[in-house]
């Protein structure tokens, strides 16, 4: 593929085939995960096991994917970036492959954590790559799209396979994301240049890193973030039938302008990324989601179980845009943070958004069950509340700014911005 140096001798590629494969990449992955949710009945039927037994695959997925991605971005930090992405996707096709024809329920649990590992050693290079590709104004943009991919897989992936799944089988739904993951590694072998490994820097000198005050407080701020903004859409079932009164093809419409606030909040957290620094983009999208998580749950004190539907969707409209629109600067601040255990933030951060979404379920179940859908969104915004406090001390006293150099080797220490003074560790 084309592709120039620039003056520090970073690559930079022509182009944006690139990205439009790391955008695909987080996409097939987030379809693999979340499409179980799609198939339970049909696994169910074929496996003969309890629906509750069969959504443990979702559980094993996310468990795995949460414990083993940072421990995984250590170990293969010395495999080259292209070599890493294509490999994964290969190995992650013909997972699928075999998950497709699985005989039991116990091999398919077996598989489900492999694909789950596979995942885990893809994601934070895919992320940490564009920021290395991307020119260093547009490394929010860049991680914003590479993050939409997950975003598009829930309100795109997730159907389409759901679709798959009931017309030809659960089967077929694994193998449509075999051959796409395929396809993808196949296309990005030729658009990808050819990255050298991270920069290296001893195990002993990352865990330094990722153990500084920093980085530990953009995780945190991760956890809670995505705890509340995943509560809602947890629970957007019970909670908009309580505000609405209305259900069924209503409760699609709800769905679809979350799909798409959140496709669009992710492109946007990335553009205000660049032009605001991941820090101001950081509150910016935390307070919206407070925001919009309290003006729901006023609904539902105010609204007596007839809101409007159109005030509803407009405020799940702007709480889907906030909910996703955090993922960019918060992955950028991570990146800049840590400098040359770049990727290894990345994938700390994304364990976060995991235990995040585990913790939402609970918290959000609690809630549920003792003041209805109304107390899970005024849980969500008390949560994402806490979450705004801590980054804005956070930020505070560690903050970074744009990037002014490459975020290739030679300008790792320059891309960890004000924070640069933190690390050690950084060349």
């Amino acid at each position: 593929m084309d592709s120039q140096k620039s003056g520090s001798g970073s690559v930079r590629p022509r182009g944006s085939g690139w990205l439009v494969c790391l955008l695909l990449t987080t996409f097939v992955i987030g379809t693999d995960d979340f499409v179980v949710a799609g198939v339970l009945p049909e696994i169910s039927g074929d496996l003969r096991v309890g629906e509750a037994w069969a959504g443990q695959l979702v559980t094993a997925f996310s468990v795995t994917y949460a414990v083993a991605a940072p421990a995984l971005a250590v170990l293969m930090s010395r495999v080259p970036r292209r070599a890493l992405v294509v490999g994964g996707l290969a190995v992650f096709a013909l997972a699928n492959v075999a998950t497709a024809a699985a005989p039991t329920y116990a091999v398919l649990m077996t598989l489900r954590v492999v694909t789950a590992l596979v995942a885990a050693s893809i994601t934070p290079a895919v992320f940490a790559t564009a920021g290395r590709l991307a020119a260093p104004e547009r490394v929010g943009r860049a991680i914003g799209t590479v993050a939409a991919g997950l975003t598009v897989s829930l309100f795109v992936g997730v159907p389409v396979g759901t679709l798959l799944g009931a017309t030809f089988g659960w089967r077929s739904t694994f193998v449509a994301v075999a051959v796409l993951s395929a396809l993808v590694a196949a296309a990005a072998s030729y658009f990808l240049p050819a990255l050298p490994s991270a920069p290296e820097i001893s195990v002993r000198q990352k865990l330094r890193t990722l153990s500084r005050p920093a980085v530990l407080l953009c995780v945190s701020g991760t956890v809670l973030g995505a705890s509340s903004g995943l509560m809602t859409y947890t629970y957007v079932a019970p909670l908009t039938e309580e505000l609405t009164g209305r259900g069924g093809t209503v409760l699609a419409l709800f769905i679809a302008v979350v799909g798409m606030a959140g496709a669009v909040g992710t492109f946007v957290g990335g553009r205000i990324t660049d032009r605001w620094g991941a820090d101001r983009a950081l509150l910016a999208t935390f307070a919206g989601l407070v925001l919009s998580s309290a003006a729901l749950a006023l609904t539902g004190v105010l609204g007596r179980g007839a809101a409007p539907v159109w005030l509803v969707a407009v405020l799940l409209g702007l709480w889907g845009f906030a909910a996703w629109g955090f993922n960019p600067p918060m992955n950028t601040r991570a990146l800049r943070l840590a400098g040359a255990a770049g990727a290894e933030a990345v994938a700390l951060n994304t364990s976060g958004m995991y235990l995040g979404i585990a913790v939402a379920g609970a918290a959000g179940g609690t809630a549920l069950a003792s003041h209805g859908g109304t107390g899970v969104a005024a849980t969500a915004a008390a949560v994402g509340l806490a979450a705004l406090l801590l980054m804005a001390a956070s930020v505070r006293r560690y903050p970074t700014r744009a990037a002014a150099a490459p975020a290739g080797p030679a300008g790792a220490e320059a891309e960890t911005g004000a924070g640069a003074g933190l690390l050690d560790a950084a060349p």
